[in-house]
């Protein structure tokens, strides 16, 4: 029993590495992002919990309703909370 509680938490560790080494991909490069000039790939790429179906919301969003005038616009697109406009903060410009 004992031998089928590790392998299964070996399995699940063997999942989650790629995940933990995609989000270490950038760690230590200063990332800057244009919210209102990114394309989807590059905020699904560049930015912290934003991922495909979140970036094409925000292109969706800016397209109906404009450019964005502060980081904390991007509330107002669904899906994007004030948690994760905090952990992007310093990767985003205008």
């Amino acid at each position: 029993m004992n031998t089928i509680i590790k392998m299964a938490l070996f399995s699940v560790l063997l999942l989650l590495a790629p995940l933990s080494q995609a989000a270490n991909e950038y760690e230590g490069i200063e990332i800057k992002i244009n919210i209102n000039n990114a394309n989807a790939e590059e905020l699904d790429k560049l930015l912290i919990g934003i991922g495909p179906e979140k970036a094409e919301s925000i292109i969706i969003y800016r397209k109906e309703k404009g450019d964005f005038q502060t980081a904390d616009d991007l509330i107002n697109v669904k899906g994007i909370g004030l948690a994760t406009v905090d952990k992007n903060r310093e990767r985003i410009e205008l």
